[in-house]
């Protein structure tokens, strides 16, 4: 609804940002700030790399229930919300970690290489919860609205699965067998 309103009249734009409540921009920032800092090279240790898709997850269940908690249809939106995190979850999970990803079992962290995707991940997580948020300010109704709710709680439920299965994949590199070292040559 925000998006077709927008496209059809632009000057609304205006309005809509002005009546946002002011903490929404700084939680924008924060979270702004939390994904650059996913662009560069780092080290992660095994807590904070499990920290991340919970606190998504969690942004992202908040967007859910705070949206539709009302509705008759939110044990069918956490549904869909649990199907889509389930598949993307999966999906991710089994892929290979990008190329220059370690394990160090000794310091129970891991080298990850930078990627602008959890800035991707967290904005579109942001935009949605903004999104809906104006969307049912302006028409409350939209929360009964079965199609309109259970593709947001699907698309709430992608993005906490794509979280997931990152930090999974990196579970996957540390639980891989370590090489067994090579065995002397005898020469004979």
């Amino acid at each position: 609804m925000l998006i077709q309103l927008l496209l059809q009249h632009p000057q609304t734009l205006g309005p809509v940002l002005k009546n946002t409540p002011p903490w929404v921009w700084g939680l924008l920032v924060a979270l702004l700030a939390l994904g650059l800092s996913q662009v560069r090279n780092r080290r992660v240790g095994a807590l904070r790399m499990a920290i991340m898709p919970l606190a998504m997850t969690g942004l992202s269940l908040w967007g859910t229930a705070s949206a539709f908690g009302k509705s008759p249809l939110f044990g069918y939106i956490l549904l869909v919300w649990l199907a889509g995190a389930l598949l993307m979850a999966g999906l991710i999970a089994t892929t290979a970690p990008p190329t220059g990803t370690r394990h160090d079992a000794a310091g129970h962290s891991f080298w990850v290489p930078g990627s602008w995707l959890p800035l991707a991940l967290i904005l579109g997580i942001f935009l949605t919860k903004y999104i809906v948020g104006v969307d049912l300010a302006m028409q409350p109704q939209l929360a009964q609205d079965g199609p309109y709710t259970l593709v947001t709680g699907a698309l709430y439920g992608v993005f906490s699965g794509i979280f997931a299965g990152r930090s999974l994949r990196l579970i996957r590199l540390a639980l891989r067998p370590a090489a067994a070292p090579a065995l002397p040559v005898l020469n004979a």
